[in-house]
């Protein structure tokens, strides 16, 4: 990140005191934008890497059907994970790399809480070298600049909110878990898409093979494109929040 960029993000980020909330962390919600007369269907599906290894079986079966995903990638992913990130920046018409932090480490500054028993951020300092760290990253393998953050555990305080903002990147929401947190057997994770609707956003996990999300996805795709729903990246669509 350049000087300029790096003193603006400062004086941006010192208008909130690092520490300072106004409210638990929340889980941050939206859904894209649908026409009023419900046309065009879009459905973006979000995938997370936040460590290990890579669900191949998962990324082929989504090449295989000409399904987009946006996949949000760690640098900490991206580094133990070369050739299947060469394997994704091999689809550009498919897949675009966004921001998911340096180390998987959540989006809130508080010295004593735990987000689903991970530490959080003591500063607003270190939460700032999260997402730069990932995106600079991101950058340099792909030549583009991620657009979208979504934190470790997907919640976030106002502290981290601003300082995400002011650091000139959108927060990624979802309004589907798929997979909880590639967690969910394939009966349940093709549950839980077949009752996706135009506007979703779905998120769900492609850093555990071997778990039920690629059997899941395999069984309720081809019943979502009969549907009509359309598949698209978050760099096509407009996300916008909800309760």
């Amino acid at each position: 990140m350049n000087r300029l960029l790096a003193a603006v993000t400062f004086l941006l980020g010192s208008l909130v005191p690092a520490g300072v909330l106004a409210g638990p962390p929340v889980e941050w919600h939206q859904r894209l934008r649908v026409p009023a007369d419900g046309s065009a269907a879009p459905v973006a599906l979000t995938l997370d890497a936040c460590s290990g290894a890579y669900d191949a079986e998962l990324i082929a079966l989504l090449v295989a059907q000409r399904v987009p995903a946006t996949l949000f990638v760690t640098k900490r992913w991206l580094d133990r994970n070369p050739q299947a990130t060469r394997e994704l920046l091999a689809h550009p018409t498919l897949f675009e790399l966004e921001n998911h932090g340096t180390a998987h480490v959540p989006a809130i500054v508080d010295r004593h809480a735990r987000l689903y028993g991970m530490a959080v951020q003591p500063d607003v300092e270190h939460l700032r070298a999260e997402v730069t760290g990932a995106a600079d990253r991101i950058q340099a393998l792909s030549g583009r600049a991620p657009r979208y953050f979504r934190g470790a555990g997907a919640a976030y305080d106002e502290t981290g909110q601003h300082a995400i903002e002011g650091l000139g990147f959108r927060i990624a929401g979802f309004s589907v878990n798929a997979d909880g947190g590639a967690t969910l057997p394939a009966s349940a994770v093709a549950a839980r898409l077949r009752g996706v609707k135009p506007g979703d956003i779905v998120i769900a996990h492609m850093n555990k093979p071997g778990r039920g999300t690629a059997a899941g996805f395999a069984a309720a795709l081809p019943e979502l494109r009969q549907r009509g729903l359309r598949f698209v990246k978050l760099s096509e669509a407009e996300p916008v929040r909800i309760p």
